[in-house]
């Protein structure tokens, strides 16, 4: 086991930081000391507030700093890729924001350099390494519920400013690339497949992104899935396990508090079960700590992560087309 203390550097001052800052202080593993911005100033008004040690006045020199190990990357959608890359290729492991890329050939790229630099890169989905989603898969394969049947889930929330770079198509905007996600990686992961077939319906805004998209998955074993996401609704989020027995509830799957809380409900009888406390982003910082300094594989691959763009391009091909799209299998 290395002894060895992974730096770490910010691209960019983007609010998502504040999540991933803490975890980074917490472990004994990672050090936060640099923050990059395309205007100095800016970086060095961050890094006060933070307390980072280093700044830098662009992305380049942060990329470009000996004293760097690892990357987290929260651009905006459309600069996953690009960024990504250039990291790999300087040597960088990278943390990646969601979603890491919007086709298959992107994250191909990605894996890609990754090969070639001999570095790590993953995608900062955070709910996947907490206890309460390895608890839930665990109740799924160990019966608990019976046969699998259906997965279902959903995540909403009301966009405050129309400015939001969310609704902007030119960034790769929607609520299915920022939160429609979600429901179908858990729904992937729970199953431990992928889908057959999938179908989407969608509602555009004025700029062309779905506000709200509702998606079905059809796997080949005969569980079935669906999920919404929207960005014109409350906030909610959900996931549902329905199998032949009984069902699994899990009221915040996305974001859980410290100590992970599922619903089993087996008849008129319902048990809260919980799972070990852990801080929700701490596991993602962990998991690729594990990935350069012990050789493990990182918990979400970079094929796992290139099957959810994928079937996220069926679905909005399907919403488009009004038809149901076969993944090829």
């Amino acid at each position: 086991m290395s002894t060895r203390v992974l730096r770490w550097g910010l691209l960019s001052t983007a609010n998502i930081n504040r999540s991933v800052i803490p975890p980074l202080r917490h472990s004994a593993r990672n050090q936060l000391v640099a923050v990059a911005s395309r205007d100095k100033a800016r970086a060095d008004e961050y890094a006060r507030k933070w307390e980072i040690p280093q700044t830098y006045g662009s992305y380049e020199e942060l990329l470009a700093a000996p004293d760097i190990d690892v990357i987290y990357n929260p651009l905006p959608n459309s600069m996953h890729v690009e960024w990504t890359i250039k990291a790999a290729q300087a040597g960088k492991h990278v943390l990646c924001e969601k979603p890491i890329g919007v086709t298959p050939a992107e994250v191909d790229a990605m894996a890609e350099a990754a090969r070639k630099a001999g570095v790590t890169v993953t995608e900062a989905f955070m709910y996947r390494h907490h206890p309460q989603t390895l608890k839930a898969k665990e109740l799924v394969d160990s019966g608990a519920i019976g046969k699998l049947l259906l997965v279902r889930g959903a995540f909403t929330f009301n966009i405050a400013r129309e400015t939001d770079i969310r609704l902007n198509k030119e960034l790769s905007g929607g609520s299915i690339w920022d939160v429609g996600c979600y429901p179908i990686s858990y729904i992937r992961y729970i199953v431990g497949a992928e889908p057959a077939e999938v179908f989407g319906w969608q509602t555009t805004s004025a700029s062309g992104v779905d506000e709200t998209f509702v998606g079905q998955l059809r796997f080949a074993n005969g569980v079935l899935g669906n999920f919404d996401s929207g960005f014109r609704a409350q906030f909610r989020t959900h996931i549902e396990i329905v199998g032949s027995a009984g069902t699994i509830t899990v009221p915040r799957p996305f974001k859980p508090d410290t100590e992970g809380r599922l619903l089993l409900t087996k008849g008129d009888q319902t048990e809260t079960i919980t799972s070990a406390p852990e801080e929700l982003y701490l596991g993602e910082v962990e998991d690729i700590a594990d990935a350069i300094l012990n050789g493990k594989s990182p918990r979400i691959s970079l094929a796992h992560s290139r099957a959810n763009v994928a079937v996220i391009v069926a679905l909005l091909q399907s919403a488009r087309e009004g038809k149901p799209i076969s993944m090829g299998q």
